[in-house]
């Protein structure tokens, strides 16, 4: 029983990697995109008042997609940790956990700040450069 316990952990440790790899991904590829179609809208030299809807859309879009993409990473850093609380436990109660060393636990907890970090630079680029080509 403790084996497939072991497996269904390690499982969902797999799950929550692919999860918050998806999410990073999308944000990032959103986030450039944005960037280039809202600067191109605010750059333009003839702009109209639908130029101006559009930037607006794909900026409040860039600030859902960053918020969403931010929030699912939040919970997947929770998840992972309440993963991997429950293996130490696990090694523990087995004698087994010298060789696991559980410093990893705040090393994936460093990783999703710079895995968030990321994200929220890019979005902010992706939001200020256009606007500040539109306005000056």
């Amino acid at each position: 029983m403790l084996e497939r316990l072991h497996e269904h952990v390690v499982a969902e440790l797999g799950q929550s990697s692919r999860t918050d790899t998806i999410f990073i991904v999308v944000a990032v590829i959103f986030n450039l995109v944005a960037l280039g179609i809202n600067t191109s809208y605010a750059g333009n030299n003839y702009p109209s008042p639908s130029h101006d809807i559009i930037l607006v859309i794909l900026i409040a879009m860039t600030v859902l997609i960053n918020t969403i993409a931010l929030l699912g990473l939040l919970l997947g850093r929770k998840t992972r940790a309440k993963l991997l609380t429950g293996l130490i436990s696990m090694y523990v109660d087995n004698n087994i956990d010298k060789y696991y060393d559980k410093s990893l636990v705040s090393n994936y907890a460093r990783r999703y700040l710079l895995f968030s970090a990321v994200i929220l630079i890019l979005g902010i680029v992706a939001i200020a450069v256009p606007l500040v080509t539109r306005i000056f």
